[in-house]
């Protein structure tokens, strides 16, 4: 009698790649093999880009800092040097609020990162 090798298990397995590859163009979501590629190359850009959100977030805050110091005459680096000095310790996340919703918060901080 022959050994039965991976008849149900294997059907299975790509019952469910294919399941996930469901909209995907062409032979992606028809082929196992071209879907099972196709879902793992996705699966390595939504690894990456998890970490590149956090550095494209950093670069959003500070164009924000930069564009609401700049109306009060003060560049950026001078500003987040002004803040140092003075011992502000907010980070960009917090400063980036703060210059969109509150603007006469924002003007108070620019006048001690003069000072």
């Amino acid at each position: 009698m022959p050994r039965a090798k991976t008849g149900v298990v294997r059907r299975r397995k790509h019952k469910a790649i294919l399941k996930r590859a469901k909209g995907f163009y062409a032979l992606r979501s028809k082929s196992v093999r071209k879907a099972r590629e196709t879902l793992f190359s996705g699966a390595m850009r939504s690894f990456n880009d998890r970490r590149k959100r956090k550095g494209d977030m950093r670069r959003l805050w500070i164009v924000r800092i930069n564009a609401a110091v700049r109306q009060h005459g003060l560049s950026y680096s001078v500003f987040m040097h002004g803040l140092k000095k003075a011992g502000i310790e907010l980070d960009r996340k917090i400063l980036a609020d703060i210059a969109v919703r509150q603007p006469e918060a924002f003007a108070e901080l620019i006048s001690k990162a003069r000072a």
